[in-house]
């Protein structure tokens, strides 16, 4: 091999410390916080090193289950390759045939490296998946960084577009209300993050069709409760749908309900009741009336979300998903005895697995006295944005 450039040493340094970083990683922590620590502890990178090194621990994690006895570096390579859109030091020094091709599109590089593996062995439960998802386009979107989303604030549309605009910060209008951007675009100096906007995947907005759905058939003043509310994406797009709407948020984890109090402060919305609960386990206290609509967003095993986090991909475990199934059906059980007569349910997960979607809507209609209004996947692999599965209900 002759020798490395300078350039090349550089990047060569940055592949090295990539495989120092995915040695240390044991997947009990979401991955962008491990290595941020990891850089808090090493200062000598720069923002461009951190940079290069991260992309490189994500090609190794965009791999999945694929390949997985052949060597770290290796599979740094091939997700490197399949990754990249733009010829690299890396591969011009270890792959030069492949950095040659690295513009092709995905589909060509596939086929170039079909020797090394096949795109469904990144993501092996074909099986498990839910009806309508598309095995192939949803395996491919792994290997491609997903979009940033957001959701302009009611009458701040035309404020945050241009102050984009004057920002030179490209963006593409989807709707009147949701804009999409590069990923890792700062915005927090050009428009006021709360008040003029929140950060909301496409398919987290696009939940705003079911929820206008249910309150144009609710009346004017109607009670809801988030109960699976995490930092609050639903309820603040429930507010702003139903400005003054009667609202309860609940959730497992304390330090979250933080983190939506914050956002709540942000976005100017003070009248709420807020509660901890573990709603997996009967008998839990918080809640004190009925509700004309119960949004749960369940915990699942968010593999509609994993090409933003593909470490969870990379580390998944197949008999979780029985374990989030479990849950799903205990908080189901557990929530809907304060559900009001003719009122709405609306269940909720970020999965593509049929078990934690279409056969917990079964359940819920088998064990109470629910019909089906609206079921659908809004599906993100094609759209660089996340998976979702819904579905409206209705107590008769």
């Amino acid at each position: 091999m002759k020798p490395l450039s300078y350039a090349g040493m550089i990047y060569m340094s940055h592949f090295n410390t990539a495989c120092l970083v995915l040695s240390q990683y044991t997947g009990e922590t979401v991955f962008s916080d491990f290595i941020k620590k990891y850089f808090k502890q090493n200062k000598k990178f720069g923002s461009r090193d951190r940079k290069v090194i991260s992309h490189l621990c994500y090609c190794f994690f965009r791999m999945g289950k694929a390949i997985p006895n052949v060597t770290m570096n290796e599979r740094i390579l091939l997700g490197l390759f399949l990754c990249s859109n733009e010829s690299n030091e890396i591969l011009k020094e270890l792959k030069p045939g492949w950095d040659n091709k690295v513009g092709l599109p995905l589909h060509q590089k596939l086929s170039i490296v079909h020797a090394e593996f096949l795109p469904g062995d990144v993501f092996p439960w074909k099986q498990q998946l839910s009806e309508s998802i598309a095995y192939e386009k949803f395996c491919q979107s792994f290997f491609i960084q997903p979009d940033l989303f957001i959701r302009t604030r009611p009458g701040k549309a035309e404020l945050v577009k241009r102050n984009l605009q004057e920002n030179k910060i490209l963006f593409k209008e989807i709707d009147n209300s949701c804009l999409e951007l590069p990923n890792g675009t700062k915005l927090e100096n050009i428009v006021e993050p709360g008040v003029d906007y929140v950060i909301q995947d496409l398919n987290s907005q696009g939940m705003g069709m079911m929820f206008k759905t249910a309150i144009d058939q609710l009346p004017s003043s109607f009670s809801v409760w988030d109960c699976c509310a995490g930092s609050g994406g639903k309820s603040l797009l429930l507010f702003d749908l139903h400005p003054g709407i009667d609202i309860s948020v609940s959730d497992i984890r304390g330090s979250i309900l933080n983190n939506l109090k914050k956002r709540f402060d942000q976005s100017g919305i003070n009248k709420y009741e807020s509660f901890v609960a573990d709603l997996s386990r009967p008998g839990f206290k918080g809640v004190s009336s009925s509700f004309d609509l119960i949004v749960c967003d369940a915990p699942c095993t968010g593999s509609g979300t994993w090409s933003r986090t593909p470490e969870q991909l990379y580390f998944f475990d197949e008999a979780k998903i029985d374990q989030f199934a479990t849950i799903q059906r205990k908080i189901i059980s557990n929530v809907l005895p304060y559900l009001n007569e003719k009122g709405f349910f609306i269940y909720i997960t970020c999965s593509v697995f049929r078990k934690e979607n279409e056969e917990a809507a079964r359940y819920a209609i088998k064990e109470f006295d629910l019909e089906i209004i609206r079921m659908e996947i809004l599906e993100g692999y094609e759209k660089k944005a996340d998976t979702l599965f819904a579905v409206l209900f209705r107590k008769n």
